[in-house]
């Protein structure tokens, strides 16, 4: 069946900074390309031809990346969302776009599995000639629903939503994803602005439903929505997975690559590197010698990872610079930035519990034992600089050398250790 899409990429991603500070946050690198590429082949894949993208901050970023979507199998066009006013307001701008036909609606910062994807679309085919069909949505089960939009169903039909419940009596969460009947948009323009100061998309949804709309339920198996930035590196653990082996640069004697790695065109990889798998290296890389690339590590292009460097289940974006004797795990490093020789980036705590980072002015508990460091752009340390897990680093800052970063470091700030140095007479006779 060939659908119409719909794609939401017009947010500020504020819980993704300080890495969308510099870009938005559907651009930010997900098992070796952008999260949104990865949103776009997953609807093709399931039969979409066309794609409506909501853009807004960033805009011309992604349309320079995407312009008409024939690089990606697709045709493309863009609807503005001047305003943010809502996942309902973006919806309503496609109303020309989708015409009478039936829609998919997907967030740009949704990743699910393509077999999840497809039953979604088979579920849909099935239940598509129900009179009073309104709407499919995508559900995942979750640990914590007093974070999402709680869907309650009863007979195989949904029955109510509520945003971020403080009861728990359901954790059917909505996932993000619909099929969409064209009679949304009539209750679309009925729908007002919510306690957020928003119209949103779930409130024009139960308005269908009280008016006897029928809106069903399709479960994922794998969700990934990357609305905070260690949700990245579940999105990137998960994408390369699947990651078949190739090998298109030098590699030289003495280096060992296991049989899921990927290695860009122009990369070298040096003697005595150990590169376990999965693993995405990109283009015109430079690694090793001597260095340690452990799994779920994804290497944008024209990335230096210098001698004796250990890296682990992170994901380093282009033209950085890992000098020699350093260490990074768990993280997640912006574009242009430049560790000095013997960084090294703490991803467990001393009492190993749970690591904490502040979002939106709120710490959050990240739920992850291990977690290290989120460095925006342009981000550079001096050597023997010591990074603390949870802790964010903004754009063009700077880490001055033997300085033990305990806090998050706003963006154009310097951070500089200064030592108390006292001297005393030295009581061993030597003779000069």
């Amino acid at each position: 069946m060939r659908m119409k899409a719909v794609i939401l990429a017009a947010g500020l991603g504020t819980r993704m900074r300080p890495l969308t500070f510099t870009k938005p946050k559907f651009l930010l690198p997900v098992a070796g390309k952008p999260a949104l590429d990865h949103v776009i082949s997953l609807l093709r894949n399931a039969g979409v031809e066309r794609v409506a993208m909501v853009v807004g901050f960033g805009k011309d970023q992604i349309m320079e990346r995407y312009g008409d979507g024939s690089g990606f199998g697709v045709h493309v066009d863009y609807l503005h969302q001047k305003e943010l006013l809502g996942t309902a307001h973006a919806v309503s701008l496609a109303e020309d776009f989708v015409g009478e036909e039936r829609f998919v609606v997907m967030n740009g910062d949704t990743l699910v599995d393509q077999e999840s994807l497809n039953a979604f679309i088979a579920r849909y085919q099935k239940l598509s000639e129900r009179r009073n069909f309104s709407c499919l949505m995508g559900t995942i089960e979750v640990e914590d629903p007093a974070q999402f939009g709680i869907v309650f169903v009863k007979d195989d039909r949904v029955t109510e939503i509520v945003e971020k419940p403080k009861r728990v009596r359901s954790r059917l969460a909505n996932a993000g994803i619909y099929v969409f009947d064209p009679k949304i948009f009539d209750f679309i323009r009925k729908t007002k602005k919510s306690k957020r100061g928003e119209y949103e998309i779930t409130s024009s949804i139960q308005m269908m439903i009280d008016a006897g709309g029928e809106v069903y339920t399709s479960p994922l198996a794998l969700w990934a929505d990357i609305g905070r930035p260690w949700d990245l590196l579940v999105a990137n653990e998960y994408f390369l997975r699947n990651l078949k082996g190739e090998i298109h640069g030098k590699i030289e004697h003495g280096v060992y690559i296991e049989s899921n790695v990927y290695v860009g065109e122009g990369t070298r990889i040096r003697s005595g590197s150990y590169i376990e798998g999965p693993t995405y290296i990109g283009n015109n890389c430079d690694i090793g010698p001597n260095c340690f690339i452990r799994p779920a590590t994804s290497v944008g292009d024209y990335v230096r990872i210098g001698n004796g460097v250990e890296i682990k289940n992170s994901i380093i974006m282009d033209h950085t610079n890992v000098a020699h004797l350093s260490y990074v795990g768990d993280s997640i490093i912006g574009s242009r930035c430049n560790f000095g020789a013997g960084t090294t980036i703490a991803n467990l705590r001393l009492d190993e519990s749970a690591v904490k980072m502040k979002i939106s002015g709120r710490i959050i508990d990240t739920g992850r034992k291990k977690l290290g460091t989120v460095i925006g752009d342009d981000v550079k340390t001096g050597v023997n600089s010591m990074i603390n897990p949870g802790v964010k680093i903004g754009p063009n800052a700077a880490v001055g050398p033997g300085a033990v970063v305990y806090e998050d470091v706003e963006p154009n700030t310097l951070v500089i250790a200064e030592p108390v140095i006292k001297k005393h007479r030295w009581p061993r006779k030597t003779r000069w």
